[in-house]
């Protein structure tokens, strides 16, 4: 068993986090002495390294407690498909690494080489990272989520739609041009998301966050209402989120 002293030197992870990771039920301690001091044992610690890779990969915490709390959850799958993000980022950063080395060597030119913004080329990276999000979502779907919207909105006339879309544009519209009162915006959209499609839990609605950024589609259509606007409603979401976690 380590101290929390221990996993902290071990892992780098601050004591403060390993203290908000157990707040949030992400990384609880298996035992707990009579002087409530955490103990945590090999398992926890191999929790904490997926953790830490989850994070590298850029998931909000409340979205990898949700994977890793999954019980189809398969480490070594997941070793796997991380670990091919991962190379694929090293190999870009290897490739930025060599432009600046090049860019150096050729100060004293006028012009900057095509080569050097080919560098930061994040296609290969997407690529492995729609095949990861395909892979988690294959897994550890909301499956039941899918269902909720397919039966809500197989119900919906014409006329329903169009209410729903209407509703949707003035939320987008009002976040566009609002400075205050964004986080009761925020908390609109959401309801907006629960009454017209499923229950939009908290660990969902941060999901909805990660994607109107990390998917050019969602950013691209949030983004007509005002430019910027994808990144500002999920940050509001975020925001939210945190403020909201129980």
């Amino acid at each position: 068993m380590y101290k929390i002293n221990e996993v902290s030197k071990l892992t780098g992870v601050s004591i403060r986090m390993l203290h908000h990771y157990d707040k949030i039920k992400l990384l609880e301690p298996s035992k707990r002495t009579d002087s409530n001091y955490r103990m945590y044992n090999d398992d926890d610690i191999a929790r904490l390294y997926q953790i830490l890779l989850f994070k590298e990969l850029e998931f909000p915490l409340q979205e990898i407690k949700q994977i890793l709390d999954n019980k189809d959850f398969d480490r070594a799958k997941a070793l796997k498909l991380q670990r091919n993000l991962i190379f694929e980022k090293k190999k870009r950063l290897e490739r930025i690494l060599e432009s600046i080395d090049d860019t150096i060597e050729n100060l004293g030119g006028k012009t900057m080489s095509k080569n050097n913004f080919k560098a930061f080329d994040y296609e290969g990276v997407k690529k492995h990272q729609e095949k990861y999000k395909e892979e988690t979502e294959k897994r550890y779907g909301k499956s039941d989520t899918y269902k909720e919207s397919q039966e809500k909105t197989s119900k919906y006339s014409k006329n329903d739609w169009n209410d729903i879309i209407k509703e949707a544009n003035l939320i987008y519209i009002e976040l566009a041009k609002s400075d205050e009162k964004v986080q009761e915006l925020i908390e609109k959209w959401r309801n907006h998301i629960t009454t017209n499609f499923y229950n939009c839990t908290i660990e969902i609605f941060r999901g909805l966050a990660l994607m109107y950024i990390g998917d050019e589609r969602f950013t691209k259509n949030i983004d007509k209402y005002g430019e910027g606007l994808a990144k500002f409603m999920s940050d509001g979401m975020n925001i939210y989120c945190d403020n909201n976690v129980k």
